[in-house]
């Protein structure tokens, strides 16, 4: 089965690219198509409890990068997309948290298979509201995420991984 091998090396081979091209422009259908592919994860009654907001402009951007270390990141990617759990349209927070993360995962190997690079910022999360009030994001919508997008302009290597027999608690 030649699709099982190449999904399994793109697993391994993703990589958080965090040095972007800015030069080079991520277009809007090539961001529509990758929040299209997270948007097939699966999520409790299929309550698809995720929304995006996308950021290109430059200004945004500076104002964000400043509420996380990773500010040279945020400002140096082509394009930002803030993942946030939609409260109206959830229904058990910590299932929807996981829906989210494989939806994520779902946009960072997409990403990865089209020749982009990619990041997800977690560490901004202690700044969740002021980017909310930054992107004017009304209502019950909780940022767990931002998205780093663009042309890599390196590919680290792996840090390596520990061996599947570390991991496994027990097996009956």
């Amino acid at each position: 089965m030649e699709i099982e091998k190449e999904i399994f090396e793109l697993i391994r081979k993703r990589r958080s690219i965090r040095r972007f091209d800015n030069t080079k422009d991520v277009s809007k259908d090539l961001v529509l198509k990758i929040i299209e592919a997270g948007s097939y994860a699966p999520s409790g009654h299929n309550n698809q409890p995720w929304r995006f907001s996308i950021i290109k402009n430059e200004s945004i951007k500076d104002e964000i990068s400043k509420l996380t270390v990773y500010g040279n990141i945020v400002k140096s990617a082509n394009v930002l997309i803030a993942v946030f759990l939609d409260h109206e349209h959830s229904y058990d927070r910590d299932k929807d948290l996981m829906a989210i993360g494989a939806c994520i995962q779902n946009m960072l190997l997409y990403i990865s298979s089209i020749g982009l690079g990619a990041v997800w910022l977690g560490e901004i999360l202690k700044n969740k509201d002021k980017v909310k009030e930054i992107l004017h994001i009304e209502g019950k919508k909780e940022l767990v995420a931002i998205i780093a997008v663009g042309y890599p302009i390196q590919i680290p290597k792996s840090p390596g991984r520990k061996p599947v027999e570390e991991l496994i608690i027990n097996e009956y």
